[in-house]
């Protein structure tokens, strides 16, 4: 008898069963996106505070940079900044020195997630790559704010680790620890918000 397959889905608390290497996007809703990313912590959870911080504030801060710096873009553009790590709801954050060790395979799965999720809340499969790089340097003003603000980086390492063009928005924005419940419907307030901003230029 050939092998039987190893299982390769999850149940998410919506009842989904997403498959990881497979996924569809019948199988994705925000709640569990939301929800999972709210528990997800950055960093490795070697951050200060009183709770992690989480892949959904980092990603709620990364669609509030975005925003400032292209005050004009379109909305759907924003819901991608928000949705820039949504994969990481069932594959987890890994710091960047281990996703380069992991090579292929992991930049892989997580193409497939972002292709899926991205299907499924009506944006390209691929994002144009303007606006990803507009969404990469709105990350990266993230992480440098991250990395003195709680992750125990000097300004100097966060300098030389995580050089920006726009310093000026370091000063603009900041962060605030919240409890995991609490992120999770900031997050989902905000995906909702930019879901009828989306429609109502739509009609």
């Amino acid at each position: 008898m050939p092998p039987r397959p190893q299982r390769a889905w999850q149940r998410m608390l919506s009842g989904r069963r997403l498959d990881l290497l497979d996924p569809t996007p019948f199988d994705i809703e925000i709640e569990d996106i939301a929800h999972g990313l709210a528990f997800v912590a950055r960093w490795n959870g070697q951050t200060h505070g009183d709770w992690p911080y989480s892949v959904a504030e980092h990603s709620l801060l990364v669609e509030d940079i975005f925003a400032r710096l292209n005050p004009t873009v379109e909305q759907r553009w924003r819901l991608a900044a928000l949705l820039h790590d949504a994969p990481e709801y069932v594959i987890g954050d890994m710091i960047s020195p281990v996703k380069a060790a992991l090579g292929r395979e992991y930049g892989a799965m997580d193409e497939r997630l972002t292709a899926a999720i991205h299907r499924r809340f009506g944006l390209p499969a691929a994002l144009p790559i303007q606006i990803k790089r507009k969404i990469k340097q709105a990350d990266r003003i993230s992480a440098r704010l991250e990395a003195v603000q709680i992750a125990g980086f000097t300004e100097t390492e966060a300098r030389r680790l995580f050089p920006v063009q726009n310093e000026h928005i370091l000063s603009a924005v900041g962060i605030t620890l919240c409890p995991p419940a609490e992120v999770r419907e900031r997050y989902l307030d905000r995906f909702q918000a930019l879901i009828r901003l989306i429609d109502k230029k739509n009609y």
